[in-house]
């Protein structure tokens, strides 16, 4: 019994460790698959421009302002006379969390600590419990890919029962 086992084992090793790659192989389609997945990723078109002196910023919220919970809140884009390309983005709100990288994909959930705005509104509710907090206004593209610091704003809140 102990002999045929080792024999299967031995067997599959063989199998998974063989290096000949022949046309049409399952194994040869497999990579081939996964090269076409790659691919389309590098497509990704690149991020809009975020035209000199953009900013992204809560416009009925100032810093060191006492709050009650939830919260209203009010985003706004300023293009500095310039032109995002349409549909180039939508906020999202980070409570307690640094803003995110260029480029990095910005989750699209909401959580207790983010707030998805993936239909570009320009206005919601968030909740927070009471005490200091800051929250961060983040743009990112449709692809959720952040702007980063270009298109970022910082703010501290009070917030009171």
């Amino acid at each position: 019994m102990k002999f045929f086992i080792t024999a299967i084992v031995a067997a599959l090793l063989i199998a998974c460790n063989s290096n000949e790659d022949k046309p049409g192989d399952k194994k040869e389609a497999g990579h081939d698959a996964h090269a076409s997945t790659a691919s389309v990723t590098a497509t990704e078109p690149p991020l809009p421009e975020v035209p000199a002196g953009a900013r992204v910023f809560f416009a009925n919220l100032k810093d060191g302002q006492v709050v009650t919970s939830p919260l209203k809140v009010e985003m706004a884009v300023d293009t500095a006379n310039g032109k995002l390309k349409p549909a180039s983005g939508h906020h999202h709100i980070l409570v307690d969390v640094d803003s995110i990288p260029t480029k990095a994909v910005v989750p699209p959930t909401d959580s207790l600590h983010h707030y998805h705005f993936g239909k570009a509104q320009t206005s919601g509710e968030i909740k927070l419990t009471p005490g200091k907090h800051f929250i961060v206004l983040q743009f990112a593209d449709a692809s959720h890919r952040s702007y980063g610091s270009k298109l970022t704003s910082r703010i501290n809140v009070e917030v009171k029962q």
